[in-house]
């Protein structure tokens, strides 16, 4: 689709594409408010996204200007989107279509929440709102029509699933669930139909894990006992959205001495899954014997397993993305001509009052019906007079030529000339 770029936004960043969970941690900004803050003087609008898969910055801008803030920002080797790619982009990360978890619902509700974090800090401006919102309405109508979200579809059920495939069965099996916001959420219920003999949910507030552990029919731990969960669990996995790694490689190591078989000398096995970001498990902790450790970099396997199933409706969804963009812009476009229409209606109501007096003056003493009827003659021979200028306009703009639609007010307002490239041609 080749719809001319009208609209002035951009957005940027690093995901699971091109960048392993280093890269995405490395290009993540720990302070989400002070980042818009900061960016509040270089743009009308600025969105934040920030995902255990993704980091990306939206702006009411052009790309340059974001290539410029974000370097200035320390970052680098990330993707730039301007206009209708931008647009594309967002439209398809809100459809699942981007997502490392093809057809993962998530996204809506972080969409919804970023947007929600700018509007607070004040940088959501009116065309960010209105673009965050399309892409949201895109989304759900995008899994309304398609299967593409059929099934576990998940990052949090990716990982039980990855956990799954390296143990062989959880059924029988204990696990420690660390974290209870919505990933957590979301892995704890892929879980409650494995069979567990015991699942625990451990947080930073007590709360909360009990909270969830009552949802699922878990038991709720305490942070300072989690060591203790960590050597009675078959798997661990970990995504709170703590700043820095909540399971550490040396009180680890520990806990797998307790886990050694009386002969071998050797820790019980334990797998160790962490799709929080930043990491909750402190780098080295792979090391520790017996741990086998896996992050979001593993669970690509996971979506290339379940992919092939949901390869057509991710078809669908691209070709329903395509439509939904194209009907976008050109609302868009013509939003952008309603400036130069209200001018174009503003002049000739001016024109047309201006000769209506006059003839009124020339008529002298006539009568209130004859007035009337010259004031409703002028302003029909007016509206129909601007029928196909409005119509030309409106075209020009909703195919993205503000340029052309521009000329053509000149051209009817001031006399200007339609230079040679904005005049029609016969296809």
């Amino acid at each position: 689709m080749d719809e001319p770029v009208v609209v002035p936004v951009a957005i940027a960043g690093v995901s699971h594409h091109t960048a392993n969970v280093t890269a995405l941690e490395a290009f993540r900004f720990s302070g989400e408010s002070e980042f818009l803050e900061a960016a509040r003087g270089q743009f009308p609008g600025v969105l934040l996204l920030q995902t255990c898969n993704r980091v990306e910055v939206l702006v009411e801008g052009t790309a340059d200007e974001l290539r410029t803030f974000l370097a200035g920002q320390g970052r680098e080797g990330f993707f730039v989107h301007e206009g209708t790619g931008a647009l594309r982009h967002l439209f398809s990360l809100a459809s699942g279509i981007d997502s490392m978890i093809v057809g993962e619902d998530q996204i809506i509700g972080q969409l919804k929440k970023a947007l929600s974090d700018a509007q607070e800090a004040g940088t959501a401006s009116t065309l960010l709102e209105l673009c965050i919102n399309k892409a949201i309405h895109v989304g759900i109508e995008v899994r309304r029509r398609t299967s593409i979200n059929r099934g576990s579809v998940s990052v949090g059920s990716a990982a039980v699933q990855l956990a799954e495939a390296e143990i062989g069965s959880l059924e029988g099996k204990h696990i420690l669930v660390v974290g209870s916001g919505e990933m957590g959420l979301l892995v704890a219920q892929a879980l409650a139909a494995k069979r567990l003999t015991a699942m625990y949910v451990a947080n930073r507030t007590y709360g909360r894990a009990v909270i969830l552990a009552d949802k699922i029919g878990g038991k709720a731990v305490r942070m300072s006992e989690l060591y203790h969960y960590i050597t009675l669990s078959d798997v661990v996995i970990s995504c709170t959205s703590a700043p820095h790694p909540v399971i550490r490689r040396q009180e680890l190591a520990h806990a797998m001495k307790d886990r050694c078989w009386p002969v071998e000398g050797h820790p019980r096995p334990l797998i160790l899954v962490d799709i929080a970001q930043p990491r909750d498990v402190e780098e080295g902790s792979e090391t520790v014997d017996g741990i086998h450790l896996f992050t979001i970099d593993n669970l690509r396997s996971v979506n290339e397993q379940t992919m092939s199933t949901r390869k057509a409706e991710a078809e669908r969804a691209h070709a329903f993305v395509e439509e939904e963009l194209l009907l976008f812009l050109r609302h868009m476009n013509r939003k952008q001509a309603d400036e130069a229409l209200a001018a174009l209606h503003t002049w000739a109501e001016s024109v047309r009052i201006r000769e209506r007096d006059r003839a009124m003056s020339r008529l002298g003493n006539a009568d209130s019906r004859t007035l009337e009827i010259l004031d409703d003659l002028t302003r029909v021979l007016s509206r129909k007079l601007l029928t196909d200028a409005t119509f030309s306009i409106r075209s020009s703009a909703e195919e993205g030529d503000l340029a052309g639609a521009e000329a053509l007010l000149c051209a009817l307002t001031k006399g200007e000339r339609i230079r040679k490239e904005y005049v029609p041609r016969n296809e």
